[in-house]
């Protein structure tokens, strides 16, 4: 085991009789954790709520935490990805949000300003084919992408194994390319 496992056992075993020492775990993961839901909800005030929410419910059962071999950031995820749910579902009748996917896609050309149209175009495509994905798929790019997290905690956070996060992945590129094509940006 590393210093920093050896550390986070350590601060999580605190945190487990001391909350104030949870604040420490807030701070290393907060972040990370805002990214996450920002991208998932798409509002800077939802993302705030919803990042709070994470952190006062992992308090709460912080007690109940057992390592399984999934490091500490995949049950902030798995809570963080609840929380997101039960947003989407309390917020699907009254209005349809969008996935901000802006860090995710990234590929304006480095040309001059006759270009950027054309990149503007390919960029909105590929945000929109993303947009119709499945649920999970666009969890899967945005904790492969914008959290760039290994395909193993992918697969802690998402509740699979690493072999069908590998198989989801090289299914949803496939899905992707092929919405693509069929509308003209796939060359």
């Amino acid at each position: 085991m590393s210093h920093i496992e050896n550390d986070e056992a350590a601060l999580i075993a605190r945190a487990k009789s001391d909350p104030n020492s949870f604040g420490e775990l807030y701070e290393r993961y907060v972040d990370r954790i805002y990214n996450y839901i920002y991208h998932r909800v798409g509002s800077q005030y939802d993302a705030e709520e919803l990042t709070a929410r994470t952190f006062e419910r992992a308090l709460e059962h912080m007690g109940r935490y057992e390592d399984r071999g999934a490091p500490f950031s995949a049950w902030l995820y798995r809570i963080a990805h609840n929380q997101v749910a039960n947003w989407h579902r309390d917020h699907s009748r009254r209005q349809r949000r969008v996935i901000s996917l802006s860090e995710l896609v990234q590929f304006i050309p480095q040309q001059g300003p006759d270009h950027w149209d054309e990149a503007g175009e390919e960029q909105a495509a590929l945000k929109a084919a993303i947009r119709r994905l499945p649920p999970d798929r666009q969890l899967l790019l945005i904790l492969k992408f914008s959290e760039e997290l290994p395909n193993a905690q992918i697969g802690a956070i998402m509740g699979r194994s690493e072999g069908a996060i590998k198989s989801l992945y090289h299914r949803t590129l496939i899905a992707l390319r092929k919405d693509l094509e069929k509308r003209g940006f796939w060359r």
